[in-house]
């Protein structure tokens, strides 16, 4: 018989095998740029790329861009969290609000956030009001719908036996219903920021500076291809790092916690 054991011990790491492959990419764009197939104001070299990112951090353009993208970042994926879950709360409890703004909420859902731009300029004019409502739009309404998924999807078995151990009103809602929902509410969260992320970069490239969307854009106007390809691996990396240090880290923990992930399985097994 095949030996299990001895197929995962000769796989390679997951760490090793993304460092071949983005080797892999790196090489393949270095000789790209070195065969000149293409003029370098359409695909700029590796070179050329890390000359912007040093011109960019050397002169504190990329910092303060990223601080300030940050910082509207924060303040809209806020407001939508908390906006987000409470109404997500009210979806799941509330039968007629589930009915009327439920409906609403699912609507909404489909429409892509970049179209909340033209209203939002429209109500606040070209300021960062403008951008910080589009980021909130773009979030708001998954972390809502994943809230009232998490709820309504918690076992009825586990409400009872809540109940028949004295649980109820307040306790039952912080020690059974939510705990069995935050995994899900977790997922909302994550796709949430997702979706406030790409909605931010989309407002900046109207209006924002400081900002990545806007050193974007300026490198467009100016014609300065490395210093678009320069912001765009910042934006990517930014997100991977958010996802790989916060988002997995907390679902790693979720999965944990609620005896879902592998090791968990293993350890009850």
């Amino acid at each position: 018989m095949p030996d299990p054991q001895g197929r995962e011990a000769a796989r390679v790491p997951v760490r090793l095998q993304q460092v071949l492959f983005f080797a892999g990419l790196l090489a393949i764009w270095w000789l790209l740029g070195a065969l000149r197939i293409w003029p370098s104001y359409i695909f700029p070299t590796v070179g050329g790329v890390c000359s912007a990112l040093a011109h960019g951090f050397g002169t504190s353009a990329f910092p303060m861009a990223i601080g300030g993208s940050l910082r509207r970042l924060a303040w809209g994926y806020g407001i939508a969290l908390a906006g987000g879950t409470a109404t997500g709360f009210l979806l799941a409890r509330v039968n007629w609000f589930k009915d009327t703004f439920g409906l609403l909420v699912l609507g909404l859902q489909t429409l892509p956030s970049i179209c909340w731009l033209p209203l939002a300029i429209l109500w606040f004019g070209l300021s960062e009001k403008a951008i910080v409502f589009v980021v909130v739009m773009g979030a708001f309404l998954s972390i809502a719908l994943a809230t009232e998924d998490g709820i309504r999807n918690t076992p009825r078995v586990y409400i009872e036996a809540a109940r028949n151990l004295g649980a109820g009103g307040l306790r039952l809602y912080t020690a059974v219903i939510l705990p069995s929902a935050f995994p899900t509410m977790v997922t909302g969260m994550k796709l949430g920021w997702s979706f406030a992320w790409r909605s931010l970069m989309a407002g900046e490239l109207l209006y924002a500076v400081p900002g990545l969307g806007y050193q974007l854009m300026m490198g467009r106007e100016l014609n300065d291809m490395p210093a678009v390809v320069a912001v765009i691996l910042l934006i990517i990396c930014i997100g991977l790092v958010t996802d790989r240090v916060l988002f997995s880290l907390l679902q790693r923990a979720v999965r944990s916690r609620w005896g879902l992930s592998q090791a968990s399985a293993r350890g009850q097994g």
